[in-house]
């Protein structure tokens, strides 16, 4: 969804509590739902948020079948509406115009192929449902696949005036007072009609759509703004629905008077916005040792959660303590989501921003691009300590945290059980002999390197009879073994003949006339933090600034963009980016400037 409200700290947990459960009992029982379904064994779930079906479906034959990944959740399929005027922006294919599956993304057969060729590839297809709502009444034009629509009437599903709550309060009908439970279920969020769910007929409509994507053979659906709907009549929907689809659903925990994600835990799994902020929060701040005792500080059991570091509203609300800009630091945070035993995990595959509303790198017309990790997307599921810690994750399956180590602060290490073993390093270089349960053997580094035909191609650790191994982690980094992952391989880094590396600094930035892009740090080579020097980027591939600098090897470094446009510097917004050089001879790192 466009708009969100964020979590505010719970301080009345048990009053709320006790609101809810009279609020419930008063309803009346709804239709019984189906058992709890879940993901299955290979349950990690990557969002590819907007990526086209064509895209997906290649993405799952070549790396997310291979890496181990369970299933994938993509943006809306059915007819939504084309929004020039505002460039194309992202949350229009969350305003339905009908549930033709015609998008921005691809038709009918397009989906029907790309969920049949994921399915050959091992992974499942997550749609995300949009069932509260149709378009806002300041959308206009014909929508996606052609057809007519006004702010309640959709001649295409059909819908009309009485299929809506117009809840009449507000002047506009938009939820004004999010401690009042009925406005937030009957008054519309951000001018988006409100459907009447309690309705048979809408219930119906809704129902058909979801069974025609069924029959297309998608294996279950994120639910988008599922507090907006009450509790029975979404049970009422799922109990109609053929087979037994996983079904999670969106549910930002808010303050007093808001519906409680709890109350959705009993007829699917559940969003888990906090989990996010824990530890999105730990790796920004390098606090790591608290994450210990992690499902403590959850709303919800494992079990009833999908984690996830950041979503594609988190990203651009402001909510999000981490996303994919954050670098080393996100994608030590993604590593730990699949490496620690809490809930469905969920990592995200996001294209490049610096404007919020911005849609997905498109055509002249709309249409979405065919997928390019190198130009607009960024694919951070395609990140080795995302992508190999899948692997990680599946070895580990049913196991809980043995063998914790912290050093008390920065610095933190654990088993799962007999099968896995993880370090995470928030501070400097970190040496030990580390205690595990994993059986004796070699075992790759899968965080530094990949398990290739019973072979490592990075470091390889020696685990002795005793369940020990010594190894040096670098600062910002990590390290990760499994017993999936045994093999021969270099028990020391491998050599690559150069004590420098020549860093390129690859940024997305926005320019006048008269500005340029210059890259500062924390180290004589990047001149020590003084705006009157720093490396300059060149504009010869505008929108992205680059520049080379040689660093030392197996070296942590700080650094920063900034824009110079005579005596006047701008430097970008939040902490230090920061970036450890490796072992290897050459480096890009890819950022987009932060406003």
């Amino acid at each position: 969804m466009r708009t969100r409200r964020l979590w505010i700290a719970p301080t009345i947990l048990a009053m709320l509590a006790a609101f809810v459960a009279v609020l419930v009992a008063a309803r009346p029982e709804p239709a019984g739902a189906k058992p709890d379904a879940n993901p299955g064994p290979r349950d990690v779930v990557v969002h590819l948020f907007e990526w086209p079906w064509a895209s997906v479906a290649s993405e799952c034959t070549n790396v997310l079948g291979p890496k181990g990944f369970g299933g994938v959740q993509v943006s809306p399929p059915q007819e939504h509406v084309v929004l020039p005027g505002s460039g194309y922006p992202w949350w229009q294919d969350y305003q339905p115009v009908s549930y033709q599956l015609v998008s921005r993304r691809g038709d009918r057969a397009a989906f029907a192929a790309m969920v049949s060729t994921c399915h050959r590839a091992g992974v499942k297809i997550y749609v995300d449902a949009v069932l509260n709502h149709m378009a806002g009444g300041a959308s206009t034009g014909a929508g996606s696949a052609g057809s007519t629509y006004g702010h309640y009437a959709y001649p295409a599903v059909p819908y009309g005036t009485n299929d809506f709550h117009h809840c009449g309060r507000n002047g506009n009908d938009d939820i004004a007072n999010w401690g009042d439970r009925w406005e937030i279920q009957n008054c519309e969020l951000v001018d988006l009609s409100d459907l009447k769910t309690e309705a048979e007929y809408v219930r119906g409509k809704l129902v058909a759509y979801l069974n025609d994507l069924i029959s297309l053979g998608v294996d279950g659906f994120r639910v988008d703004a599922a507090k907006h709907v009450p509790v029975a009549d979404l049970q009422n929907i799922y109990s109609r629905l053929s087979g037994t689809p996983w079904i999670f659903q969106e549910t930002i925990e808010g303050g007093a008077g808001e519906p409680s994600p709890s109350e959705y835990a009993g007829i699917g799994d559940v969003t888990e916005f906090r989990y996010g902020d824990v530890v999105g929060t730990a790796f920004r701040d390098g606090t790591l040792s608290g994450l210990q005792n992690l499902p403590s500080q959850m709303l919800l059991a494992s079990g009833d959660a999908v984690a996830f570091i950041d979503n594609h509203d988190t990203q651009r609300n402001g909510r999000a303590k981490l996303t994919y800009k954050d670098g080393t630091n996100y994608a030590l945070a993604e590593a730990f989501l699949l490496a620690y035993p809490y809930g469905t995990p969920s990592v995200m595959s996001s294209f490049t921003f610096s404007n919020p509303e911005a849609g997905p790198p498109a055509s002249s017309n709309g249409t979405t691009s065919a997928v390019n990790c190198s130009s607009g997307w960024a694919c951070e599921h395609r990140r080795r300590t995302t992508a190999n810690l899948v692997a990680f994750h599946n070895a580990a399956a049913g196991t809980g945290v043995t063998n914790w180590w912290s050093n008390g602060g920065n610095q933190i290490a654990f088993g799962r059980g007999s099968t896995a073993y993880a370090v995470f390093n928030r501070g400097g270089s970190l040496s030990r002999t580390f205690q595990t349960s994993l059986p004796a053997g070699t075992y790759c580094d899968v965080a530094n390197g990949d398990f290739t035909n019973g072979a490592c191609t990075g470091t390889a650790y020696t685990v002795n009879s005793s369940g020990q191994f010594t190894a040096t982690v670098p600062a910002n980094g990590m390290l990760a073994l499994h017993v999936d992952a045994r093999g021969a391989g270099s028990t020391t880094p491998p050599p690559t003949g150069c004590s420098t590396v020549a860093v390129t600094f690859a940024s997305t930035t926005t320019t006048v006339f008269g500005e340029n892009v210059y890259v500062l740090g924390n180290r004589a080579e990047l001149s020590t933090w003084n705006t009157s020097g720093g490396v300059a980027l060149s504009p010869a591939t505008y929108p992205v600034w680059r520049g080379t600098v040689s660093l030392p090897a197996n070296t942590a470094v700080e650094y920063k963009y900034v824009k110079k446009n005579g005596s006047s510097v701008v430097w970008e917004s939040g902490g230090n980016r920061t970036l450890d050089t490796g072992s290897a001879c050459a480096l890009t790192v890819n950022d987009t400037w932060r406003s």
